[in-house]
């Protein structure tokens, strides 16, 4: 006959208590990247204008949003393009996509990355989003490109690694 002790029901319980709040990151990593790629998709997918601080900040992990927000101002005191003169998320300037696929993998309780795949105007498309948690939110952390020019990263393109 077996008979549980109360060390094993506590020890139960704090797996699964552990088993839960992994499966709870990865849900919530998974939801703020498909909050992103379906703003891209169909006719009306008109994806995401970093056009303020608060748009880059929210997407953004903060030294990287720096690096951006710093680019466009500056760019906008020369009267001319930014560094990022495509959109990161699609790798592109323009985009017709219907439907994507995010792959999670998990690099422990605070980060993340996605891989994201879709096709655009009927080329496939592959981009990364290495993820890190701040403050219970998560942030980009960088940005891979697969197929592309080099650099193929987003800290790459600003001359951070």
């Amino acid at each position: 006959m077996f008979v549980l002790k109360r060390r094993d029901i506590v020890l139960a319980l704090a797996w699964g208590a552990l088993a839960a709040r992994a499966i709870a990151a990865d849900a919530s990593a998974r939801a703020f990247v498909a909050a992103i790629y379906d703003a891209y998709v169909g006719k009306n997918g008109n994806g995401i204008a970093m056009d303020s601080d608060q748009k880059v900040q929210h997407y953004f992990e903060p030294s990287l949003a720096a690096l951006i927000l710093r680019d466009q101002k500056e760019a906008e005191r020369r009267k001319e393009v930014g560094t990022l003169d495509f959109d990161p998320f699609v790798d592109a300037q323009d985009w017709d996509i219907a439907a994507f696929n995010i792959v999670m993998n998990e690099k422990g309780s605070d980060r993340a990355s996605a891989t994201v795949q879709f096709n655009n105007f009927g080329k496939p498309q592959t981009i990364v989003l290495d993820l890190v948690k701040i403050k219970n939110e998560w942030k980009i952390n960088d940005i891979t490109w697969t197929p592309h020019e080099n650099p193929n990263t987003l800290r790459t393109l600003y001359g951070h690694s």
